[in-house]
């Protein structure tokens, strides 16, 4: 997937992930996608209704080597 821009949150714990992204996004046009990177497990449950709450849009999530990836497009 083609992002725009990059959040490496790896090694971060709650709630940093989430502020990381909440900053990242402020930065952002609408219509962009950012891709978050997190070793936090709460970030799954975290990220996504975060997400919906700000009227962002979760494109796809993954999970690999206990790394989550997030796409989230900015609404």
């Amino acid at each position: 997937m083609k992002t725009d821009h990059f959040l490496d949150a790896t090694g971060l714990s709650c709630p940093m992930p989430i502020v990381k992204t909440r900053n990242a996004m402020k930065d952002m046009n609408s219509g962009e996608i950012l891709e978050v990177k997190t070793t936090d497990k709460g970030a799954k449950a975290d990220l996504t209704a975060w997400t919906k709450s700000g009227g962002h849009v979760l494109l796809e999530q993954t999970e690999a080597d206990d790394v989550f990836t997030f796409f989230i497009k900015k609404g």
